[in-house]
């Protein structure tokens, strides 16, 4: 079965319980990282790809009170998205669908900003998908990109390897049922490219003034480009 799918699957699989285990293991810093992104948005128009059950896209249009397109191969994200968004009123500022990053049915320079919050790990092949991201910015552009990461100082990096690759699972599969998922999560993350490779990544598929910020001791990394 082809990696796309396994993530289609899987992520269908734990929409319901997840942005309850989001929250209650990152204590809802999560929360915090997403805030210190949207300094970094500004556009009338953005897409949020691998939008998941969509607390950016809500994020995005609460405070920028722009429209947001959201798009992501999980239709059972979506399904949650929509539920949030509808609570939420704000049906008349966020759209949902299908849709893979690979391949954008959008028309190029279209969106002012594009976004993706800890979904760029999950990506079939990277390197198609940042030049069509590229490719449907307007020029001038911010691609804003929130990953999880590794922590560099080394003592609080192994706490944080056993929390993440031990304790997690464990509280995701009881959540969930689905315990693989969980332990599929840590490893993407540990697997990703370190900011100094994936800036240069970045420069690769054609976006320029690359920048990276470490949060929260590098837990979490915001990289910012531009078309």
């Amino acid at each position: 079965m082809p990696k796309k799918e396994k993530i289609k699957q899987m992520f269908d699989s734990i929409a319901p319980q997840y942005d309850t285990f989001n929250h209650l293991t990152s204590l809802g810093i999560d929360r915090a990282w997403r805030r210190r992104a949207l300094r970094h948005i500004y556009g009338p128009q953005v897409l949020d790809v691998a939008c998941g059950t969509g607390d950016f896209a809500i994020a995005i249009a609460r405070k920028r009170c722009c429209s947001v397109t959201g798009v992501d191969i999980s239709e059972g994200m979506l399904e949650v998205m929509r539920r949030k968004v509808a609570d939420a009123g704000l049906e008349k500022n966020i759209s949902a669908e299908t849709g893979d990053c690979a391949s954008l049915r959008f028309p190029g320079s279209w969106f002012d900003n594009v976004t993706v919050a800890f979904g760029v790990r999950n990506f079939e092949d990277r390197e198609a998908c940042l030049k069509e991201i590229l490719r449907v910015l307007r020029p001038g552009g911010t691609f804003v990109m929130l990953e999880l990461g590794v922590p560099g100082f080394k003592p609080f990096r192994k706490l944080y390897e056993w929390y993440f690759t031990k304790v997690m699972p464990r509280i995701g599969g009881k959540l969930s049922g689905n315990e693989d998922a969980y332990r599929y999560l840590p490893a993407s993350v540990q697997n990703f490219p370190r900011p100094k490779e994936w800036k240069a990544f970045m420069r690769s598929c054609g976006f320029t003034d690359v920048r990276h910020h470490a949060l929260s001791f590098g837990i979490c990394r915001l990289y910012t480009g531009r078309r």
